[in-house]
């Protein structure tokens, strides 16, 4: 049976979810709350604190429990990468268009804010096994952040690893100026002639770091999706590595896959 507070968070989500509260609306009092609901100031405070946590409400100083904006969703289909794919040998300027942010969000390439770091990096133990290298292999190490611009924390953190000799063929993908480069990963690795076969995708789940709480600007509660994503090109070589950190708080991941028939 639900308790008390649980009652109370479970109203009020609801009417922030059907639109009766709306982002920037401000809740009652608690004083007021305690009235409406006939329960005592701890349980009204413990209900509000699930909503905080949940990302619903935030406190405001001087102005009480405010609904949140809810973040912009991402979501994150298995088909954008034939859609990448599709679009890797398109002319630049169709290329700069949009990209797999613009695809996975809706929005356009005006309403966001690329961040892109490169760095060398050598192959350790998990990344040498990935790309069947010896450890200490050097590798080319991007770091992506990329946000809507009305808000102040990225949809993801990318890590997404290269070998260096094969990048270098094209100096141009050793530097990050170019970033965001149009038409992505795929258009940079056909510049070096490479052509993916597939992308194979593992997703995990876990509670996230101090670090990440900060970096994704996440609630207390929110998990985080750990997508580990290879690339593999026509020739049966893996080309690129990406880990993606994403908030499980505004990420969705859809998954179709189409069956044969009888």
């Amino acid at each position: 049976m639900a308790k008390a507070y649980e009652r109370i968070a479970d109203d009020l989500r609801g009417q922030i979810r059907t639109g009766q509260l709306q982002p920037g609306a401000r809740l009652p009092a608690e004083t007021k709350l305690v009235e409406q609901y006939k329960k005592s100031l701890p349980t009204i405070r413990q209900a509000l604190s699930t909503l905080q946590a949940e990302g619903l409400i935030e406190k405001q100083h001087g102005r009480g429990n405010i609904v949140r904006k809810p973040r912009r969703l991402v979501e994150r289909r298995n088909d954008r990468h034939q859609w990448e794919k599709d679009r890797a040998r398109e002319p630049e300027p169709k290329r700069r268009e949009t990209g797999a942010t613009e695809h996975d969000t809706g929005l356009s390439v005006s309403d966001l804010v690329f961040n892109a770091e490169y760095r060398t990096t050598e192959a350790g133990p998990d990344l040498a096994q990935v790309f069947g290298v010896p450890e200490g292999t050097q590798l080319l190490e991007r770091i992506f952040r990329t946000r809507y611009r009305e808000e102040d924390a990225p949809f993801n953190v990318s890590h997404s690893y290269l070998l260096y000799d094969l990048a270098a063929k094209n100096p141009d993908l050793l530097d990050e100026s170019y970033e965001p480069w149009p038409g992505g990963t795929q258009n940079q690795l056909h510049t070096v002639g490479v052509e993916l076969d597939r992308v194979e995708e593992r997703v995990t789940a876990r509670p996230p770091t101090v670090e990440e709480i900060e970096d994704l600007g996440l609630t207390s509660g929110t998990a985080i999706l750990v997508l580990r994503k290879v690339c593999i090109d026509i020739n049966d070589r893996v080309v690129e590595v990406c880990d993606v950190t994403l908030p499980g708080d505004r990420t969705e991941m859809v998954f179709t896959t189409p069956l044969a028939r009888w």
